[in-house]
């Protein structure tokens, strides 16, 4: 068998999934990345504790190429879920500490980041605040929505984008919370799994490829590969079914936000 250094010169330099195992074969991790070989290359030149875990059990490094960082995002939380390796606890776990959520300010529906309510669903979820800062900056920007009312910009007047006219006034009121109202709606229903049958198609493993990720009616039925000229009536040939879970839907909502 190779050495590690020999197993990592030879990993891909694109998305997937990559495998640590010890010496009896025994799965010791599943990661996903943008860019696999970096990813690898940073576990084996780690200093924290994990780091020197996988350096000092790891003997066999796989891998799978998925094309895109979605397919990746979702066959590692698939995969994770199936074989619960012992170094992927915090996963094993899924806790997602931050959610976004529905709120009303004076007749405005604001999207607010708060810790996971236990007695409520949010609207997306996120494994850190500056993730969902991030993201709600995304989506306060799109949809011409006022960060004052988001709770992104604290101040008892206008807030900075109206300023600069990105805010149509709802911060002083000047905005009718009626119309404003209207494109939180168009944002909850463009990104709602509830109400969506559709297919993502994605860049494939190939160039030769595409790959695609089935929503039927909000539920994820999973992702296939297929010849780039399929035609969209044919792509559920290739399908590779899965099974529908909350942390799929975290990620499908997060990248529909995204697009």
């Amino acid at each position: 068998m190779k050495t590690i250094a020999e197993q990592i010169e030879d990993l891909p330099l694109c998305p997937g999934v990559y495998f640590f195992y010890g010496e009896d074969s025994r799965l010791l991790y599943i990661g996903k990345s943008i860019n696999i070989k970096k990813r690898v290359l940073q576990h084996f030149s780690g200093k924290d504790r994990k780091s020197n875990k996988i350096q000092r059990t790891t003997s066999q490094i796989k891998y799978e190429v998925t094309g895109s960082e979605l397919i990746a995002l979702l066959h590692e939380s698939d995969l994770i879920k199936t074989h619960q390796p012992i170094y992927n606890r915090a996963q094993r776990r899924t806790i997602f500490q931050y959610g976004l959520y529905l709120e009303d300010y004076e007749g405005y529906n604001a999207l607010r980041i708060s810790k996971t309510r236990d007695n409520e669903e949010a609207i997306t979820s996120f494994t850190s605040m500056m993730e969902a800062k991030n993201t709600l900056f995304r989506i306060t920007e799109k949809y011409r929505l006022c960060q004052k009312i988001n709770g992104l910009y604290k101040t008892n007047g206008s807030c900075f984008q109206y300023q600069i006219k990105e805010c149509l006034g709802a911060c002083i009121s000047k905005e009718r919370p009626t119309t404003y109202n209207e494109r939180v709606q168009d944002f909850l229903d463009s990104h709602s799994l509830q109400k969506h049958s559709q297919i993502l198609q994605l860049a494939g493993r190939t160039i030769d490829e595409k790959a695609f990720v089935y929503i039927e009616n909000g539920i994820y039925k999973g992702f296939g590969f297929c010849p780039n000229e399929t035609s969209e009536f044919e792509l559920l040939k290739y399908l590779d079914y899965k099974t529908d879970h909350k942390d799929a839907r975290r990620i499908l909502i997060r990248y529909l936000i995204s697009i």
